[in-house]
């Protein structure tokens, strides 16, 4: 995320919950590198869990301060919907 998306918060989180199109939920850390916001420990996790591959697109919708709402689209411009499943249970968010 390029460092002016952060004007949109008050305070910029140290953690994002991802909540998918099934109303799953991961936690997420956030780190400064290289000018940018990156989603760091647990997004890898999230990618895994919901194959996202090269060439496919990602959107994220701000839902409250710390909740991201991911959308993931596969090459073909198709809506990816992942049930939750076996993960990682340490990035696991608990509502």
């Amino acid at each position: 995320m390029p460092l002016d998306f952060t004007k949109h918060f008050a305070v910029v989180p140290t953690e994002f919950k991802l909540k998918n199109n099934t109303g799953c939920s991961w936690r997420v850390t956030v780190k400064l590198m290289n000018d940018r916001l990156t989603l760091d420990q647990g997004w890898a996790t999230f990618a895994a869990v919901h194959q996202i591959n090269i060439g496919y697109m990602v959107t994220f919708n701000l839902l409250t301060p710390d909740t991201l709402k991911v959308i993931i689209f596969d090459d073909d411009g198709i809506e990816v919907v992942n049930k939750c499943g076996k993960h990682d249970e340490a990035f696991t968010a608990r509502d």
